[in-house]
Formats: structure tokens, C-alpha cells, sequence
């Protein structure tokens, strides 16, 4: 998800960065998956991905980067979509 704005989260990275800039920057979140019961969640933001994810996250990254421009010019639908397509295209 691409969006403007937005609240912290208590991620002390994305605090740093809004007590320098304010809030009004782009933001992608990408997250880990459920591990299938909620004994196994993690319970830090930084949590590492499972091995079967890894590949997948790559791609994820990549078609982040290739559509990037998107974000700079301010048009986060687009960018949505189009890593979205690029993703379905693997």
C-alpha cells in the first residue's frame, strides 16, 4: 500500500523520519505474512520473513523499484497498479 501521511506505528525509524520532515511524506508498506496462529506472530515491526517468502519478496522490491517514478511524480495509484501488474506478469 502507497499513501501520504499517516501515524508512526511506534516504528522508531518512521518517527525519526517524521521529526525531521513532518508527516506529509510517501510511504510503501510492505509486510510479513501470518504464520498461522497468532502464538507465532512476531511482536516487533522488524520481524524476518519466512524462507517461503523470500522469493516472492524480491520480486516485490524489484517491481517497487522499477515503478518508483510513480512515486516521485505524486501518482501513488498508478504506481499500486502497476507493481501490482508487474507482479502478476512473474
Amino acid at each position: 500500500k502507497a499513501k501520504v501521511g499517516g501515524g508512526t506505528a511506534g516504528h522508531n525509524g518512521l518517527r525519526s523520519v517524521e521529526a525531521h520532515l513532518g508527516n506529509a511524506f510517501r510511504r510503501v508498506r510492505i509486510g510479513i505474512g501470518h504464520p498461522g496462529h497468532k502464538d507465532k506472530v512476531t511482536r516487533h515491526v522488524l520481524g524476518n520473513y519466512a524462507k517461503a517468502e523470500t522469493d516472492r519478496l524480491s520480486d516485490l522490491l524489484a517491481a517497487i523499484a522499477g515503478e518508483a517514478e510513480w512515486l516521485a511524480r505524486g501518482d501513488e495509484a498508478p504506481f499500486m497498479n502497476e507493481v501490482g501488474l508487474g507482479l502478476q506478469s512473474e
